[in-house]
């Protein structure tokens, strides 16, 4: 099995489970990200409080990792459309990197996350902060890569998961 395997186009359901990634991290980011004081709470006193934030937060994190293994066994499987041959060599290696890098960041945050507060650790909790950063950093890297392909270089890359 091939993690570049090509395919002539996205299947719908790589598209359904795109967009339910995306929501499911817009939802973990904006709404219940707010894990320090009931994570501080669960460290000082050995007693998990599982009140909206908490609940949300864990089962959208192991909601995001089964859909992450579900969207990966589809590429496996089906495979990706090709980069367009407009896109320079740099950006398609560029591309490769940051996909894999999702892909690898989908599946450790939950895993992270989870050791954090189930196993108490404290060290899992600041790894799983400092990916979420640079989960962040590479979404808002592939929505700007989305776009330069759309209006620079005229390609139908934004247009492939509608």
């Amino acid at each position: 099995m091939d993690f570049f395997k090509e395919a002539p186009s996205f299947s719908n359901m790589q598209k359904a489970l795109h967009w339910a990634v995306v929501v499911l991290l817009a939802a973990q980011y904006f709404l219940f990200d707010g894990m320090g004081r009931p994570f501080h709470q669960l460290m000082d006193t050995g007693t998990a409080t599982y009140t909206l934030t908490p609940a949300m937060h864990l089962g959208i994190g192991v909601l995001t990792l089964a859909l992450a293994a579900w969207r990966i066994a589809l590429r496996l499987t089906h495979g990706t459309p090709p980069e367009p041959a407009e896109e320079p060599d740099l950006a398609k290696l560029g591309s490769k990197i940051a996909h894999a890098a999702i892909y690898a960041l989908l599946f450790i945050l939950p895993l992270t996350g989870l050791v954090a507060w189930f196993g108490q650790a404290g060290f899992a909790a600041e790894i799983h902060e400092l990916l979420t950063n640079a989960l962040m950093a590479l979404v808002v890297l592939h929505v700007a890569a989305a776009l330069v392909h759309h209006f620079w270089w005229k390609t139908d890359v934004l247009l492939r998961m509608r």
